[in-house]
């Protein structure tokens, strides 16, 4: 690395607390990786606006009580999270996931001609929120 310093850029990313402990684990590390930046969890609203923006460009939209199950999920997982809540991530693969269940429930309602709305908009069923 330091032969190529001014040509070479390496970003780690990780939760707090295990970067500090990767740091730990060789004295050499800390003055390689002199800056360390910092990101705070995105809040609820804009975990929101991600997960609109998710579904625009993918064409869907959410029924209002998908949207507000969705919400109060987000506002639980974050209460509840010790640090090691994945953000936008966790949002992504709730949408894609919900994605998929909705795929299955229009199949099996075998309906010949589902409507553009139908095959286009998130219900409160298709979000399974066990775990993404």
């Amino acid at each position: 690395m330091e032969d190529y310093k001014n040509q070479f850029v390496l970003i780690l990313a990780g939760y707090p607390d295990e970067m500090d402990e990767f740091m730990r684990t060789n004295p050499g590390l800390p003055s390689r990786f002199p800056i360390q930046v910092d990101f705070p969890d995105y809040t609820v609203e804009q975990l929101m606006q991600i997960a609109h923006w998710m579904m625009k460009e993918r064409e869907y939209s959410f029924h209002p009580q998908a949207e507000w199950k969705l919400r109060q999920y987000l506002t639980r997982e974050i209460e509840n999270s010790f640090g090691t809540f994945s953000n936008a991530r966790l949002v992504r693969n709730l949408i894609e996931k919900a994605m998929r269940h909705q795929a299955v429930r229009l199949l099996q309602l075998n309906k010949q001609h589902p409507s553009r709305q139908e095959l286009m908009t998130l219900r409160p069923e298709d979000l399974r929120l066990d775990r993404a």
